[in-house]
Parts: structure tokens; sequence; C-alpha cells
């Protein structure tokens, strides 16, 4: 079967609109990769996403969205703080690397955050996310903060800044790299080849 590879922030707006696209096709198998961009944007000089950052830049973004949005037939609320934590969604993500409820957990923490608008950095929230898709969500918790799975997120976040991802969401369609939502179609067709 055919396969992509999907590098994510779950505090990106743009990887909300891939993380949902993918969830939903059964074209290719996805190979969910959740990183952080925080520690790829400091290496740049930036401090904060480059959306609140440049005032043009996050205009544009936030009237652009929900044309976006429409296009794919996705729900959209701007959250009321962006970017958010998205250090322990991550974390939780870690553990599910080869596991049946990744696509979902991914798919409904996205939605939390850019439907719903709540804080994807509450335990409170993701332990919700995590019982509404059946899993017992103090051990997954509780495995998500302990300091094998920190490493982890740490180490991927590392293999990030080793393929030259310098931003979210970024797919590879076997060696070949495509950056951002409007790339996922073209790494999509890649992928099918």
């Amino acid at each position: 079967m055919n396969e992509i590879t999907c590098w994510f922030d779950f505090a990106s707006n743009y990887s909300y609109l891939s993380v949902l696209r993918l969830a939903r096709q059964k074209e290719v198998i996805v190979h969910w990769k959740p990183f952080l961009l925080g520690p790829i944007f400091k290496e740049l000089g930036w401090n904060n996403s480059p959306f609140v950052l440049q005032k043009d830049k996050g205009d544009y973004v936030w009237m652009d969205m929900p044309r976006q949005c429409a296009k794919y037939d996705l729900p959209w609320r701007q959250p009321s703080e962006f970017p958010r934590r998205s250090i322990l969604a991550a974390r939780v993500a870690l553990l599910g690397d080869h596991q049946p409820w990744i696509a979902e957990f991914c798919a409904r923490t996205m939605l939390a955050n850019f439907e719903h608008d709540e804080d994807i950095g509450n335990e409170t929230v993701i332990a919700g996310i995590l019982t509404s898709i059946g899993l017992d969500a103090d051990t997954l918790l509780t495995a998500a903060q302990s300091d094998d799975n920190k490493a982890r997120l740490r180490a991927r976040t590392e293999e990030a800044r080793a393929l030259h991802i310098f931003g979210a969401p970024t797919f590879f369609a076997g060696a070949d790299m495509y950056w951002g939502n409007d790339r996922l179609d073209d790494a999509l067709a890649q992928a099918t080849r």
C-alpha cells in the first residue's frame, strides 16, 4: 500500500487542515510524526509563530483559514489563544505510534483546538479526548509525562531538524519533501504513483 509521512504540530493551523484531511482519507497509509515547531523557530530567531510576529501575515492567515476550511468542508473557529502549547498533545501522540487510535486522537485534538477553542495543553482536555476514543486516559497521560517519552519528543524534534523541516505541515512521499497544506495533494499524488 502507498504511504505518506506527515510531520505536524498540534498548534499549527495549517497542520489542522492536513491532519483532518489525512485522517479521513483511505488511499494511503499515514505515518504520523508530531513534533514541536517552537525549537525550530527559535533557531530561526523567532520567539513566536510568524503569524503572530508579522501582523500582515497573521491578518492574512485568519482571513484565509475560513476559506480553506470551507474548501475542505471542515469546521473552524479561530482560537482565542494562538499558538497553544502543544507539548502534552505531542507527547500523547508519540505513544500512538503504530497504534490504531493515532489518527482519531490527532483529528480530535485538532478539532478541540481549532473548532471548539479548547486548551490542548490542559490535561483535562486531553484526558477527555482519550476517554472519548475508548482509551485509558490516566495510564496514557502518566506514560506521556515520563522522562523517556519527554526524551522521545526531543529526539523527534531533532529528527525534524535533521530532515531540514522548517514548518508544518511537512510531508514525505518516499524521499520527496512537500511543505504546507497546499502541497498535500502533490504529496498524495506522489505517494500513489
